[in-house]
């Protein structure tokens, strides 16, 4: 007899438990494997779009690094690292949450501050001395800010949604390879033991019946 559940007494009361707690078990599992497999739909969607803005990064850092080098050999080094330097803090983030599936994921919002545009003097220099590749870098920079958040708030989701489905996982797994076999060894045990008593029951009936025909005789 494989692995029943300890503590069993061979009785249609547990019988009737058991059969209870299987079939909680077998819906519990069925719907552990729906969110699973919901959540793993979920998980490479949001891997697409992670990859997408990774890419969207890249390929912006490359033309603002680009852009920047021009301004660099177009002016002097030293000055476009004082402009860099003395340009205030452009941004604003918040971050919130998101649900997918019940599970809290990151939501980044960022947002220029008011008193700062794109034009160079809000930035602290003037465009009179200074190239206009220095201007273009400065743009390019600008999203590759926005696409630093989008990558951050991708990757933070795909991480927590990885997990999830880690747990999920686990669980269908015991409900899948333990408790649902334990549970059913342990109805097939109580069946049988329920039989063999019906049986030894019907024997001592019948040997009972044939000693009181022999005393009446």
């Amino acid at each position: 007899m494989a692995e029943i559940i300890e503590g069993i007494h061979p009785t249609r009361m547990e019988l009737l438990e058991i059969k209870d707690r299987n079939t909680l078990a077998e819906k519990g599992h069925r719907l552990l494997k729906e969110k699973r497999d919901s959540l793993m739909n979920e998980f490479f969607e949001e891997l697409k779009k992670a990859r997408g803005s990774r890419e969207e990064l890249f390929r912006v850092m490359e033309k603002g690094y680009s852009s920047l080098i021009k301004a660099e050999a177009l002016m002097d080094s030293a000055q476009v690292e004082s402009i860099a330097s003395a340009t205030p803090d452009m941004w604003e983030e918040s971050i919130g949450h998101r649900s997918i599936m019940g599970i809290k994921t990151p939501q980044i919002e960022l947002t220029r501050k008011r008193e700062i545009g794109n034009n160079p003097l809000e930035r602290g220099y003037s465009i009179t001395f200074t190239s206009s590749k220095l201007q273009e870098a400065a743009t390019y920079f600008d999203r590759v800010v926005e696409d630093i958040g989008r990558v951050v708030e991708a990757e933070e989701t795909i991480r927590r949604l990885g997990e999830e489905i880690k747990k999920t996982r686990r669980r269908v797994n015991a409900l899948e390879y333990l408790m649902i076999p334990r549970l059913r060894n342990t109805e097939r045990y109580i069946e049988m033991r329920l039989e063999e008593m019906e049986r030894e029951a019907f024997f001592r009936l019948k040997m009972v019946k044939k000693k009181k025909r022999k005393a009446s005789t």
